[in-house]
């Protein structure tokens, strides 16, 4: 299952759309704090965090998964794009980086090389 991570209603209905439509399982959280409070009910495959929301930021979320005792893969997708945004989230071991609007196939290359799946056709 991948989790879907943002504040934005028409990027999570997009992406949970595309993911859905290649094969995977998704919730959606529409927050960050939504998001971490799940996690008491099992935890995803993989998580597509937004960087900048209001309340739990990107970066905040990113560090809570990063102190679990387990591995959670993070692609990470803003619309503030910046060499030290980029640099800051790679530091953090995500798993991709990609800008918004996000391209599809790249966002399935990158669940893909994260997860060690293959690209659904």
């Amino acid at each position: 299952m991948i989790a879907v991570v943002d504040d934005e209603e028409s990027i999570r209905k997009a992406l949970s759309r595309l993911l859905r439509a290649s094969g995977y399982r998704v919730e959606t959280y529409a927050s960050g704090a939504d998001f971490l409070t799940s996690l008491k009910n099992g935890y995803p495959d993989l998580l597509v965090l937004d960087l900048h929301m209001p309340g739990l930021s990107g970066f905040e979320v990113h560090a809570a998964v990063s102190a679990l005792d387990r591995v959670l893969p993070v692609v990470v997708i803003t619309g503030h794009d910046s060499p030290e945004t980029r640099q800051r989230v790679l530091e953090g071991h995500a798993a991709a980086y990609l800008r918004k609007p996000v391209d599809e196939d790249l966002l399935l290359r990158a669940i893909c090389d994260a997860t060690g799946s293959s690209v659904p056709d």
